[in-house]
């Protein structure tokens, strides 16, 4: 498969996998394709015991390209997308190798969803996360209401979705859904210093660890799975979430 939107290096057992889909780096099809291959492809080399994700240029991931959910015919074409982010998203709470979030500046909807699901989260200070599906007539479709609940509890994931505001990183900090809060010119370097920490201690503990830690999720994760679908398809039949789209890209290209 030709890779065109993700790239990746590995130095001192540290994989550094960048998201170059500009300018906001949205999760195309196409995107997520490319990301959970090179995902398969990193679990099975001995020289990569931590992953790190993060995107090129000034965002970390604004989430799905809106265009092209614009473009969806059927609720078997919505289903067939959110089956494809929910794989990836499942793949990466399965990984038995940890995967860090480097969070530049801005972080939404299935961008955020992508975050969540690695076992670690570093961003900027200006960094804005949230949830914002609301406001188009949908809903996080790749689990993000389970993830988001699970990281912060019920009372704020319920605002943060209800309202689709988004939140400063630093506030995020106190309530669990970021781990470390650092200037934008050490987002990297601090993601490395805690990789190198993990890759000094053997690969089978550490997955051992994250097997016990992260059974839970998984288990709630493919439990909601039926519930999202069956209310998404509710929501794709009534229309509203089309026009607010639309509006959306109109009011985009003004």
């Amino acid at each position: 498969m030709e890779v065109r939107y993700i790239s990746c290096y590995i130095e001192d057992n540290i994989a550094i996998v960048q998201i170059n889909n500009p300018p906001v780096n949205e999760l195309s099809v196409q995107v997520i394709k490319e990301l959970d291959k090179t995902l398969d492809l990193l679990s099975e080399k001995n020289d990569t015991k931590v992953i790190i994700i993060t995107g090129k240029g000034r965002f970390f991931c604004t989430g799905v390209d809106i265009k092209e959910i614009a473009e969806f015919n059927s609720t078997r074409d919505s289903k067939e997308f959110r089956m494809r982010g929910r794989e990836l998203i499942k793949k990466i709470l399965n990984s038995q190798k940890p995967l860090i979030a480097t969070i530049n500046n801005v972080c939404l909807g299935e961008g955020l969803e992508l975050a969540m699901a690695c076992h670690i989260r570093v961003a900027t200070v200006n960094a804005r996360l949230g949830l914002p599906e609301i406001a188009f007539g949908i809903l996080p479709g790749f689990g993000g209401i389970r993830l988001l609940q699970g990281l912060v509890g019920r009372g704020k994931a319920i605002e943060m979705i209800l309202t689709g505001e988004k939140f400063l990183a630093k506030d995020m900090q106190e309530i669990g859904l970021v781990n470390h809060v650092v200037p934008g010119n050490r987002l990297i370097s601090e993601a490395i210093k805690i990789a190198c920490k993990i890759t000094e201690k053997g690969l089978n503990v550490v997955s051992s660890a994250l097997k016990i830690i992260m059974q839970d999720s998984l288990k709630d994760f493919d439990k909601e799975s039926g519930v999202e679908d069956r209310i998404f398809e509710k929501i794709y039949e009534t229309g509203d979430w089309r026009e607010r789209i639309s509006a959306f890209l109109e009011k985009k290209q003004i």
